[in-house]
């Protein structure tokens, strides 16, 4: 396929894929709207997402395309989602990436099992052995050093596919495509079991303060993308509300403490199905 053939079709599934995702987006929350115009289409402030951003990126000068979807929940038992999926070209390369990752606040066994068993089933369309290596670089990537602490629950993170062959392309470019598809059934269904679930303050606070870990990892330990990416759209990006206090421990025994085990990566995928919780 001429390069020209190949960015268009890859700015057509990016483009498709923010479209999408953003109508809905808009259905699931009811009552927030993205803004109309821009790469970076944002939802501020609706019933079910604090923000909601969902940006697509495209440079000509070595052909880079992008989509990236973030979402902060207003309900804490609601888990953080993220998302990424590029596309790089130059003269004589070209290959795919992608990443979709979990971040609860409070871990539930059933909404695990489906995150993950959905993301096993699209990566099998590809090759049986591809989950296993994508989730093990999730769970490697997504980490706080300083705290040896995982970010969330991990998922997958692919990057330089480029499938050999006459058909390599197109295999790679729907694969990728699939991906974004698969941001819906992964993560939707445990948006709708959580979001009505009644919390207080303690609850927000917990939640600010998990928010806090997400910004340290961004600012922080993801400087190297931070350098190469739009600083506007990664600030926009980030919780609109999070805190920090120095050497916070969560009660003992409790729901908050708990999510420290659950964060050791496991295969979830793998386990038996629990009754949504």
């Amino acid at each position: 396929m001429p390069s020209g053939d190949r960015r268009d079709a890859v700015k057509a599934i990016v483009s498709a894929g923010q479209r999408e995702l953003v109508a809905e987006l808009e259905r699931l929350d009811g009552g927030g709207r993205f803004g109309r115009s821009g790469r970076t289409r944002r939802l501020e402030n609706g019933d079910v997402f604090e923000r909601a951003v969902v940006s697509a990126a495209f440079s000509d000068e070595f052909f880079v395309a992008g989509l990236s979807v973030v979402l902060h929940p207003r309900n804490p038992y609601v888990p953080a989602f993220q998302a990424h999926f590029r596309y790089r070209e130059t003269a004589d390369a070209w290959w795919f990436g992608g990443s979709i990752d979990l971040l609860p606040c409070y871990g539930f066994a059933s909404d695990a099992t489906h995150f993950h068993r959905v993301l096993k089933s699209y990566c099998d369309t590809l090759d049986p052995a591809f989950h296993a290596q994508a989730k093990r670089a999730c769970d490697d990537r997504f980490r706080l050093p300083h705290r040896d602490e995982a970010r969330g629950i991990g998922g997958i993170l692919f990057d330089h596919l480029c499938l050999p062959g006459p058909d390599g392309w197109r295999r790679s470019a729907a694969f990728t495509a699939a991906g974004i598809a698969a941001i819906a059934p992964a993560y939707f269904p445990l948006v709708r079991r959580r979001k009505d679930l009644p919390h207080g303050e303690r609850e927000r606070q917990w939640q600010l303060y998990r928010r806090g870990r997400y910004v340290e990892f961004t600012l922080v330990h993801d400087a190297a993308t931070a350098v190469q990416a739009d600083a506007e759209a990664i600030l926009t990006a980030l919780p609109p509300l999070a805190r920090w206090e120095a050497e916070f421990t969560p009660e003992p025994g409790s729901a908050e403490a708990d999510l420290a085990s659950f964060l050791v990566p496991r295969d979830w995928a793998a386990e038996t199905p629990v009754t949504a919780g």
